[in-house]
């Protein structure tokens, strides 16, 4: 049989565990948006990125959804990318993949015009200290990450006048991978993060994500909750705009934003390889992702 589109899982979600709330969840995301594709006219079926037993000439297009180890098994999921994306269409399109893989996008919104929260490079390598690089940057409260990672993996929220405890850890990190710093932003303490669903160009839905008490990170995997938000006409102005900024094609995003310390909205980070887009909150909004995937078949 020969699909239209194949929906791209790990190996993790393949099956439902309904015993577990993380899966139950994650699979009626799926459902939501395989369904959205079969109302849209279009064959669709779901798969394991890495299922070794799926012929991929049998699909015409591949669409990322739940394919959240690819971080994490990278060296296995570049080449993957490279060969499937030579041979079937992938939404988002591998180009996009790769530019929003690594976090320096920030620097190229930033230079596009669009507010983004103010972000440092530390490049592989760079032989100064944490105290060095804070010095120069006079920020008082910070937070250090890699610019490729996800679910908050080695992000850190320190004072500037604690490097000294940081140091071996930042040294450890910059030999092996490029980090970058921000000013710590203080409303999401309060306010936590909004997430804009940009689908097909347009705002569909939101919702607000909060930190737990005495924590900074808001996902889920770290005791964060999500609120449904109804956004504003600035909110959505301001998500749109930054997607029309990125030079490519974009089907889907959710852009993370908060106010920043001088009160305007900025961007935290723009998610368009996998990101959860909370369908379970607007499941119509999973019709805009399967009517704007297939206009785009019947172009090419």
């Amino acid at each position: 049989m020969t699909y239209d589109v194949t929906v791209l899982t790990d190996r993790r979600w393949v099956r439902e565990d309904e015993n577990d709330w993380y899966s139950r969840q994650l699979h009626t995301e799926d459902r939501l948006v395989l369904e959205a594709l079969q109302r849209a006219g279009l064959r669709a079926a779901r798969r394991a990125w890495d299922d070794p037993d799926f012929d991929w000439n049998t699909t015409h297009a591949a669409l990322f959804r739940t394919t959240w180890d690819y971080f994490d098994r990278f060296a296995e999921f570049s080449p993957w990318l490279d060969k499937v994306g030579r041979s079937i269409r992938l939404f988002n399109e591998a180009a996009l993949i790769r530019w929003n893989i690594d976090k320096h996008y920030l620097g190229a919104l930033a230079e596009s015009g669009i507010n983004t929260v103010p972000t440092y490079f530390v490049e592989r390598g760079d032989p100064r200290s944490l105290l060095n690089v804070t010095a120069a940057l006079g920020w008082e409260d910070l937070i250090l990450k890699p610019t490729v990672s996800g679910a908050a993996r080695h992000t850190y929220r320190f004072a500037h006048t604690e490097t000294e405890t940081l140091e071996c850890t930042f040294g450890d990190l910059v030999e092996a991978e490029a980090m970058m710093l921000q000013p710590f932003q203080a409303q999401v303490l309060e306010a936590g993060e909004l997430s804009l669903m940009v689908i097909d160009g347009k705002v569909t839905h939101a919702i607000r994500k909060r930190p737990k008490k005495g924590d900074f990170r808001v996902q889920d995997d770290h005791g964060g909750s999500v609120h449904q938000h109804t956004p504003s006409a600035e909110e959505a102005r301001f998500a749109e705009a930054a997607v029309a900024a990125v030079p490519f094609d974009v089907l889907y995003a959710r852009v993370d934003l908060v106010r920043d310390n001088a009160g305007q909205l900025a961007i935290m980070e723009l998610e368009m390889i996998e990101p959860e887009l909370f369908f379970r909150f607007c499941p119509e909004a999973a019709d805009r992702l399967a009517h704007g995937l297939a206009h785009r078949l019947a172009r090419h």
